[in-house]
């Protein structure tokens, strides 16, 4: 196993989290703080795969956080060049974008865990097909993603159509966080009051113990699309 595994992110606490803690020591894992005008790289040398994470922003809001649009053209590259792409949350809307889908608010916001259904063509993926035909994920975000053309939808849950899609055979989009730790979130709603962080929090040992096991899953079929 060589080369680096390139993470984009969109802001200071939205981390790898289990991303990281999965392929350091076998990977070089480097780090583009978008939020703090990291560049991008010009070239794609020695780079195995490309992993974005999520963040607050909207994809179309390129005025408020420029590094957005260059983002988008980038992600087309990787696309073209058939570098392994997985993208969380907006990195998956992101990918969607990139590959001419549309993004837009979800009928419902969701925030906390919630079970996630593979679709009949997830079934046959190289990654969902390892899956349970439900599992259990984090969930945070407001939009939603249409699936590109010449891509395939891989999951679905019941307030969100589009959970997971391929576009081509190897850039993933995941809408939810295959990264969040339990410490993570503890971190994003420990220090919260309302009863939805009360109850997220609640339940956040035996959830995050339920959704390592899929998670791992999924990134250890994704590094076979590169090692």
């Amino acid at each position: 196993m060589s080369g680096k595994i390139l993470i984009l992110e969109h802001n200071s606490s939205e981390g790898p989290g289990l991303i990281a803690d999965y392929f350091s020591g076998r990977y070089d894992l480097l780090t583009i703080k978008l939020w703090d005008k990291d560049p991008l790289p010009a070239a794609f040398d020695n780079i195995a795969a490309i992993v974005a994470m999520g963040g607050p922003m909207n994809v179309y809001e390129e005025e408020k956080y420029p590094f957005l649009k260059a983002e988008n053209e980038f992600i087309k590259e990787v696309v073209a060049s058939g570098i392994p792409y997985l993208g969380v949350c907006l990195g998956a809307q992101l990918l969607a974008k990139a590959c001419g889908a549309a993004v837009k608010k979800n009928r419902v916001k969701e925030v906390g865990w919630s079970e996630v259904s593979g679709t009949p063509e997830g079934r046959q993926d190289k990654i969902f097909s390892l899956l349970p035909a439900k599992f259990t994920v984090f969930q945070w975000h407001e939009d939603t993603f249409e699936i590109p053309g010449n891509s395939t939808r891989l999951a679905f849950s019941g307030d969100c159509d589009n959970q997971a899609f391929v576009a081509g055979e190897k850039a993933y989009g995941l809408q939810f966080h295959v990264e969040a730790t339990e410490s993570m979130v503890r971190e994003w709603f420990g220090n919260e009051n309302d009863a939805a962080s009360r109850e997220i929090l609640s339940k956040n040992s035996v959830n995050s113990a339920k959704t390592l096991h899929s998670a791992k899953t999924i990134l250890g079929a994704f590094e076979k699309l590169f090692c």
